[in-house]
């Protein structure tokens, strides 16, 4: 079986560059041959000579996966699938009506070189979500680009500093600072932790947050298996609030980094990864 590894040619850190060695040796481990490109690598692709016999489309380069499916690839995670867990607002929109959320409106389009020139809708959706009130950018990671405003002026204030596309979200007080995260490969719950922190609304790891391990329960379980089926995910991380009534999806990541799940759990989400991929090219 022979693959593709596909990353993002702007992103050189160790902290990502980690993760795509433990996919690679995933599949090498098997016997299998996987090679890496970057999305720059493969930007001025036109044809294909050898097609590889799938392609781990690590990144969130939309255009690329939809080309590359154009062509023939098979992906995992599909195109559709990266781009309705990139968009919190396509997240949100998708899932409506199949799982708990939070609360939500998706704020009105504007144009970059513009901005929000006019504030008018954010003191309506106050109205009707209540404060405090979490204002997220939509497309973001690691918990960044998420704010808590305190009144309307400080909703004022974010959203006149940004932008960017935007989503309103109630805020779930019940989880304030904590969440669970699931990693999911296939329909099976892999690996899971919760997240902590005493010091800020957001539980993200990257933001100060820690970590134990955590057995969810079977309704949480099927909370994330509707959302990846719902999704059309091969793999992703769900992350899910404690609400009053049961559990919250909070969000979804199509290419969830799983160094900190490792560290926290001893689980290599790649090894699953590798074994779901062979299981659906070689049967």
């Amino acid at each position: 079986m022979t693959g593709w590894l596909v990353v993002n040619g702007f992103l050189h850190s160790d902290k990502f560059n980690e993760i795509y060695n433990w996919l690679k040796t995933a599949f090498e481990k098997k016997g299998h041959t996987i090679d890496v490109y970057t999305n720059i690598e493969l930007s001025n692709i036109t044809e294909i000579t050898n097609k590889p016999d799938f392609v781990l489309f690590w990144d969130k380069d939309i255009p690329l996966a939809k080309r590359l499916e154009k062509m023939g690839l098979k992906l995992f995670n599909s195109a559709l699938a990266i781009e309705n867990c990139d968009n919190k607002a396509l997240t949100y929109i998708e899932l409506k009506g199949i799982v708990n959320m939070p609360k939500t409106i998706v704020a009105p389009m504007t144009y970059r070189n513009i901005g929000y020139n006019n504030t008018d809708f954010v003191k309506n959706t106050i109205d009707k979500l209540g404060l405090p009130i979490v204002i997220k950018e939509c497309y973001g990671s690691f918990g960044q680009q998420v704010y808590l405003a305190e009144s309307y002026e400080e909703a004022i204030e974010i959203v006149t500093n940004t932008n960017e596309p935007l989503i309103f979200q109630e805020f779930i007080a019940e989880s304030k600072g904590k969440d669970i995260r699931i990693n999911m490969v296939g329909n099976q719950a892999v690996a899971s932790m919760l997240r902590y922190n005493n010091n800020d609304f957001r539980a993200n790891i990257t933001n100060g947050g820690s970590m134990k391990n955590y057995t969810p329960t079977e309704e949480e379980i099927a909370v994330a298996q509707k959302v990846c089926k719902t999704l059309n995910l091969d793999f992703g991380g769900v992350d899910i609030l404690f609400g009053k009534n049961g559990p919250i999806v909070c969000e979804v990541n199509s290419n969830a980094h799983f160094k900190n799940i490792f560290d926290c759990t001893g689980v290599n989400v790649a090894d699953y990864i590798g074994e779901y991929i062979e299981k659906c090219v070689v049967g």
